[in-house]
């Protein structure tokens, strides 16, 4: 067991509080890691906002990057040293889901997360939850070796780390979830971190026209620097008829990284019939849709969702790191700033700008 410094969540709507906490050694099948870097994400807010429930105290962050420390007796793939990336979704790699390429949908996941002793704890000895059994925002965290990536040494850790979360959950919705064939014709509502990784999956994907859908001008702008060949600020009129305007008829795809019913509405409006929208955004608890119950049965469109990229997260980090290492996948330049520790609460009150695309924490200064 370690004593490190956590950002922890005590009070829902509170700011986090920097505190010393304890970190359990690792189990056979874990690795503990030095966190460097975790961007931070939208995710994070609903729980400290209270829209998505969490027990307290908590320490939430999952977009993370840094070298390990230490391994369980177990662990064979990785050692002391290595620069790695995190993974939401550990996987056992043999139920139904799994087995299909379905890593994000594993069927074990609870058990696969369980462990006998709780990872983090206060220094007098009580337990402290982890958000997704990560807990990013830690100097130090322990992680199963299913759920690491080693990181190539040409990516830096700053932009490494949006590859655990934002990167792989906007392409992967392009490219394993809604399968967007080249020639078509996207829409992304929502152009934040994670709308503008979809846009870069469909110019990865070769859409022949990607309209970027937002209602802050800064982010349209940035939008078009990661591929978008049109926009549309959807404060500014009846965002539909202004798509049909601009393209001649509805899109192919579309995708919504907002997370509230109305855009997804929006999202199933502006297909073309058998279009097909892909919900990424995180609602709020409770949310329901209302949407013509027509544009299925007459127009046959299609609503699915994605979540952390709808595929194998390990091996799909992996692939997105070599993009990045040929220049097709840019996340230089989306990282709007770099942070200190002790400035978290002001980077996520910076996120409410329409200038920022991500902000990343520096755990280390």
């Amino acid at each position: 067991m370690i004593d490190t410094q956590a950002a922890v969540l005590t009070a829902v709507n509170e700011p986090l509080e920097l505190t010393d906490i304890r970190v359990d050694d690792p189990e056979p099948h874990e690795v503990r890691v030095e966190v460097t870097n975790v961007g931070l994400c939208h995710s994070d807010l609903h729980y400290m906002t209270g829209t998505v429930p969490t027990d307290l105290p908590v320490v939430v962050g999952h977009e993370v990057a840094g070298v390990v420390e230490a391994v369980g007796a177990q662990v064979s793939g990785l050692r002391p040293g290595d620069r790695v990336v995190g993974a939401l979704t550990p996987s056992c790699g043999r139920c139904t889901n799994c087995e299909a390429g379905r890593s994000t949908q594993c069927r074990r996941l609870e058990e696969v997360r369980r462990r006998p002793r709780p990872a983090f704890r206060t220094t007098d000895g009580r337990p402290i939850e982890r958000l997704g059994d990560i807990g990013a925002f830690s100097q130090h965290v322990l992680m199963r070796e299913t759920a690491l990536v080693r990181l190539p040494d040409d990516v830096p850790l700053h932009v490494g780390c949006l590859l655990a979360c934002c990167v792989i959950t906007g392409v992967g919705a392009v490219f394993r979830g809604a399968q967007v064939r080249p020639g078509s014709t996207v829409a992304v509502i929502g152009c934040g971190g994670v709308g503008s990784a979809i846009i870069q999956g469909a110019r990865l994907a070769g859409a022949s026209a990607i309209v970027a859908i937002d209602l802050d001008d800064a982010r349209l702008k940035a939008a078009r620097g990661y591929g978008a060949t049109h926009v549309i600020n959807g404060g500014e009129g009846d965002v539909v008829a202004e798509l049909h305007r601009q393209l001649g008829d509805g899109a192919d795809y579309s995708f919504e990284a907002v997370g509230s019913a109305r855009t997804a509405a929006t999202a199933v409006a502006l297909l073309r019939p058998t279009g097909t929208a892909c919900l990424v955004g995180i609602a709020p608890g409770g949310t329901e849709l209302s949407i013509p119950a027509s544009d299925f049965f007459f127009e046959e469109k299609r609503l699915i969702g994605s979540y952390m990229g709808s595929g194998q997260a390990r091996q799909d980090i992996l692939q997105l790191a070599r993009l990045y290492q040929q220049g097709r996948l840019l996340l230089d330049e989306m990282v709007t700033r770099v942070i200190p520790f002790d400035e978290i609460n002001e980077g996520f009150e910076a996120m409410k700008s329409g200038d920022v695309t991500r902000i990343v924490v520096d755990l280390q200064s």
